[in-house]
């Protein structure tokens, strides 16, 4: 029976969480709920059907030894910085190829590094077939049950009578972008579309071929690298990634392979944790409905949450905000404005304040 690897994704830099995301100590790095850092949670989650020394870890310069000191169990030299951000499909089949190469007829899981799965032993019953899926030939994707009419996902068509939560492996009909507000309300009253939450399962071998038939240039660029962990393996990686192709692997794979199935999960308590807000409404608020971290005092107040660092934040007569201080900035904002935050550190960009970047 072929190893199951997995792939954790955590290139990303989470700007919407600024102050606390910063290029040295992006969102998976940094702790949200509990003492384990998201990316940490990842890992530990996974252990029951594919254990440390099998996961591999594509991130950036800045992040990487940050990433090496959370993660003592994972080998270090599995968790690499890309030499160039080339959006997922150059990472995934960069991945594929140096595990294909280490363990041919290998199978690999795809997973996001800062999202939050609250149901960890529900998840685990999904992943289960989805691997045993993915040994058959399938490309296989997790859709996550919808809960609202969110416009800022992709969603996944299934089959009409699909049952979220169903072990079944069933064809994909279709992939769809981020729908407007109308269209997304039209999805979730349909019953078949789930959230496309970035989670994918396949042959090494059988991502190379579906690379080499729809995305030929970057797949020869891969397959011109030499054995991982030959001498001549890092220089020539910095020489290839460069040049493909940026480009997801929902474009240049998932929307035109044919062998593309999908598990329907039920409950499993997901979030992609997009922002403050997502944070405050994934914690338990006090009577008030206040989230509280650190040295806070709160009067005549609700609905807010803060985040203190090394001082008292008091907070009189408002309600609804975020608070987020850090020894060289304070984040004040409207709960209903932080997805906005991340706008915040495109103007420091432009600024140069490399100094809060």
């Amino acid at each position: 029976m072929p190893a199951t690897y997995g792939l954790i994704l955590a290139g990303g830099r989470g700007t919407r969480f600024w102050p606390r995301s910063r290029r040295a100590s992006a969102k998976q790095v940094l702790s949200f709920f509990g003492d384990r850092s998201l990316i940490q949670q990842t890992v530990d989650r996974l252990a029951p059907v594919i254990p440390p020394e099998r996961i591999w870890v594509l991130t950036n310069a800045h992040l990487r030894d940050q990433i090496v000191k959370q993660l003592p169990e994972v080998p270090s030299r599995q968790i690499l910085a890309e030499p160039a951000q080339r959006n997922t499909a150059p990472a995934i089949g960069l991945a594929a190829r140096i595990i294909e190469t280490l363990d041919p007829g290998s199978v690999m899981g795809v997973f996001p590094s800062d999202h939050v799965i609250a149901k960890p032993r529900e998840y685990v019953r999904l992943v289960k077939p989805a691997i045993r899926a993915a040994r058959e030939g399938n490309i296989v994707v997790l859709g996550i049950q919808p809960r609202w009419a969110e416009t800022g996902y992709g969603y996944i068509e299934f089959p009409r009578g699909v049952k979220a939560g169903s072990a079944k492996a069933v064809p994909v009909k279709r992939f769809r972008e981020k729908p407007d507000a109308r269209t997304a309300a039209k999805f979730v009253r349909a019953g078949n579309f789930c959230w496309n939450a970035g989670m994918f399962f396949f042959r090494t071998s059988a991502m190379l071929n579906a690379l080499r038939q729809f995305l030929p240039a970057t797949a020869a660029l891969l397959d011109s690298l030499p054995k991982f962990g030959t001498p001549r393996f890092n220089a020539r990686l910095r020489e290839v990634f460069p040049q493909c192709e940026n480009i997801s692997i929902d474009y240049a794979v998932l929307e035109r392979a044919k062998n593309v199935v999908g598990l329907a999960a039920g409950d499993i308590g997901w979030s992609d944790v997009g922002s403050w807000n997502a944070v405050y409404e994934l914690e338990q608020p006090d009577q008030h409905g206040n989230v509280l971290k650190g040295d806070a005092m709160i009067e005549s107040s609700s609905g807010s949450y803060v985040h203190a660092k090394d001082r008292l934040i008091a907070l009189v007569g408002v309600k609804d905000l975020i608070i987020v201080d850090t020894p060289d900035a304070l984040l004040i904002a409207a709960r209903d404005y932080s997805q906005q935050v991340g706008d915040l550190v495109k103007r420091l960009e432009k600024a140069g304040r490399e100094d809060l970047l």
